[in-house]
């Protein structure tokens, strides 16, 4: 069924998109231009270039060290990553197939680590440094990972492990054991065209501030849409808030309910000029 036979349907409001024959809200926009269903493509390979549709993507900052202030330009980003990439394959003999573990907090290497992973066809599985060991062993069987990424401050966690789709994320746990999410990269390109069809082009990059680690399915896709739409990512592990809030200006906060409720009790809002803030 074509898109013009869709909307005219008897059973389909022209206005609203309700379905009465299905009981559903379909989509009244046009659908996505996307490769074909049985194109071998790489999400890694199909995001980086949508940067281009972006205005001056090569002289936009990746991301911004929120401890440091250290600056890092897309085509650093781009270049590391190419480079982790290489030395993953040589040294590590990482290939398509393969399955890592992340455990890593908000540093600015995870991005670039992810990018380089996706580029390989390794499967990755980001998970929550915090979790305990038996989490780990759980979630480390689960995904039949190979090859462990981690900090020295929880690389301890792993030494009990031995070596016995794209991503594997997993949930929060709040409603029992945690769960992994297969995630293919039809699945990823698909988001990633949807966030190229509605960029709008601002006269300077979005600026986002990352609060929570890079594991959850809404973290790992926010990196993929700050680097199509050529915007910058502040990711925030240790510093205050209210540091970030002055030092930078921010265009979209992107925080968890108690992060939030934090800031408005300490009253951080009251004595910083929020005036580039656009979304939180």
């Amino acid at each position: 069924m074509d898109e013009r036979t869709r909307i005219s349907s008897p059973h389909i409001d022209p206005k609203s998109g309700f379905n009465r024959a299905s009981m559903t809200f379909p989509s009244l926009k046009p659908p996505l231009l996307l490769p074909p269903p049985n194109a071998a493509v790489s999400v890694s390979t199909y995001v980086l270039p949508l940067r281009c549709n972006s205005l001056r993507p090569n002289l936009v900052t990746a991301i911004i060290d929120a401890a440091t202030g250290h600056l890092l330009s897309y085509g650093e980003f781009i270049h590391r990553a190419q480079i982790l990439a290489t030395n993953l394959t040589i040294v590590l003999k990482l290939s398509k197939g393969d399955t890592t573990l992340v455990l890593h907090p908000n540093l600015i290497q995870v991005p670039i680590l992810y990018f380089a992973l996706l580029s390989l066809d390794v499967v990755l599985s980001p998970v929550n440094p915090l979790s305990t060991c038996s989490e780990l062993t759980r979630l480390f069987n689960i995904s039949n990972s190979s090859i462990i990424f981690a900090v020295s401050l929880v690389a301890e966690k792993t030494h009990e492990f031995h070596s016995d789709v794209i991503v594997i994320p997993y949930s929060s746990s709040t409603a029992g054991n945690m769960k992994g999410v297969m995630l293919t990269h039809r699945n990823l390109t698909t988001l990633a065209t949807r966030y190229d069809v509605v960029r709008v082009n601002r006269k300077h990059p979005a600026m986002f501030l990352i609060t929570t680690p890079f594991l959850n399915v809404y973290r790992f896709v926010l990196v993929l849409r700050v680097v199509v739409m050529s915007n910058t990512m502040v990711p925030k592990e240790r510093c205050s808030l209210r540091e970030m809030l002055t030092s930078v200006e921010l265009t979209n906060l992107e925080v968890v309910p108690a992060h939030m409720l934090a800031v408005m009790k300490d009253g951080v809002t009251h004595r910083c000029d929020l005036r580039s803030l656009v979304q939180v």
